[in-house]
């Protein structure tokens, strides 16, 4: 029974009734969406991202022949040789409240020749959720000039390969032996200490071999002594689990065939070898065009950025990278792009007599194949981020002074957002703007770059 409480107290203690939350405002914005020029570089892309939530030793990827191994169908059997990237992002979860072991993430390198071969390490960097990257709340738009703004792991790592960055815990390169593998990554994802126990680490390396190499991204927990200390695997230990080991588990959802229309859409998460690492494109008015018109007064137009099937936004273009080899239940493209980057030249000009003000403009409008009006967006935006990581802007000011800026921006569902920079066109003013940034990891496409020519404009 409840104890007796006096009146006031007992109305104190009654809770007001929750008021009802007031639905976000649709806005619709009517206006064209284009599809950007050209299409994804040539470079192999190892993208292990399944299972994307770890929790048992194992093969995450292994691009190994399959001859002589314990589970063949784990081995997809892709050379790599010149450029290529590897990029990784797994999560590590107790799976009791007793188990905290650490898990590690291994990355090996195999020789089959019989020269040594060299890798260079270009660019890399690796970060874990907790502590170097929490996932914390920031503003939509903060100036990063410094890099040291950032909002989870993808976020830092592409903030880092965008400033051409190589992490001092990588080597610059790594020579392998004729028959011989080694060690590219053996970092920890640990959860002791950690409420939830739940961790993840993002990976991205930009490599150049001088000769064929096989690659595999490996999950193992950390071997303990006679004194229950942890360490890091060996090279032997990692061997052993390429060579006997199997699938890692648990698996995520397998992925919607790609000629499926109807029902609900599963992209699924990647695992395999896609191709492509940049896409760079010069917006121009059209394919023998050398500048980019701006719109006219109150006008805009955006072009579609990581666009995806039924989420191309009208322009009927997929973005997504195709997978040279993956596992038969991953993703059938790599929807999302994680770690690609996106280089954008934007030649504009003001063919008009009057000054016009001109924005650009980073934002994640709702998801739709083919537009009814227009770009919709919510306000106040939806909770869910769908984008946390950089964006450089480099560009001459209304003074003529050179500027390269850096912004890092958060956006979530149905943001129209603030832009990222905005130039006062004179008359036949021409101005070259250059837009770049690599697509974040726990990021959800689509987004799209708007040109608009401000209705105050003189």
């Amino acid at each position: 029974m409840l104890p007796f409480l006096p009146l006031f107290s007992l109305a104190q203690a009654t809770p007001a009734p929750t008021p009802t939350p007031t639905p976000p405002i649709e806005i619709v914005q009517p206006q064209q969406v284009r599809a950007i020029p050209g299409q994804l570089d040539n470079v192999p892309v190892f993208n292990s991202n399944s299972p994307e939530l770890v929790q048992t030793e194992g093969i995450l990827l292994s691009t190994f022949p399959p001859d002589g191994k314990g589970s063949p169908n784990a081995h997809l059997n892709f050379p790599f040789r010149g450029r290529f990237d590897i990029f990784a992002h797994h999560v590590a979860k107790a799976l009791t409240p007793e188990d905290l072991r650490t898990l590690y993430l291994g990355v090996i390198l195999h020789n089959p020749g019989t020269e040594p071969v060299t890798v260079d390490v270009l660019q890399a960097a690796s970060y874990l959720s907790q502590p170097d990257a929490p996932f914390i709340e920031l503003p939509s738009q903060v100036n990063n000039t410094s890099g040291r703004v950032y909002a989870g792991p993808g976020s830092r790592v592409m903030s880092d390969i965008l400033r051409s960055r190589r992490q001092s815990d990588f080597p610059s390169q790594v020579v392998i032996p004729p028959q011989q593998s080694q060690l590219l990554l053996n970092l920890p994802i640990p959860v002791r200490g950690l409420e939830p126990p739940l961790n993840g680490r993002s990976t991205l390396m930009r490599l150049r071999s001088s000769g064929t190499v096989y690659a595999a991204s490996l999950a193992r927990y950390a071997p303990v002594d006679a004194a229950g200390n942890e360490r890091a695997p060996s090279l032997e230990e990692w061997q052993a689990v390429l060579e006997k080991g199997e699938l890692a588990t648990p698996r995520d959802r397998v992925p919607t065939p790609p000629e499926t229309t109807t029902g609900q859409m599963i992209y699924g998460r990647v695992a395999g070898v896609a191709q492509g690492s940049a896409w760079k494109a010069e917006l121009v008015d059209s394919p023998t065009a050398r500048t980019l018109t701006i719109p006219e007064s109150g006008q805009a137009f955006s072009y579609g950025l990581s666009t995806l099937p039924r989420g191309t936004l009208g322009t009927g273009q997929s973005q997504s990278a195709r997978m040279l080899v993956r596992y038969p239940d991953t993703a059938y493209f790599a929807h999302g792009n994680y770690g690609v980057h996106y280089s954008l030249t934007l030649p504009l000009v003001n063919p008009t007599r009057e000054t016009r003000t001109v924005a650009l403009t980073f934002q994640t409008p709702i998801k739709e194949d083919q537009l009814r009006q227009g770009l919709r967006f919510f306000e106040p935006p939806a909770k869910q981020v769908f984008f946390r990581g950089t964006v450089r802007v480099r560009y001459n000011d209304d003074a003529g002074s050179p500027q390269t800026r850096y912004l890092h921006v958060v956006q979530r569902r149905g943001q129209m957002a603030e832009p990222l920079v905005t130039l006062k066109m004179p008359p036949s003013n021409q101005r070259l703007v250059q837009v770049d940034f690599l697509y974040p990891p726990d990021s959800t496409p689509p987004q799209v770059l708007t040109i608009r020519t401000l209705e105050d404009s003189p």
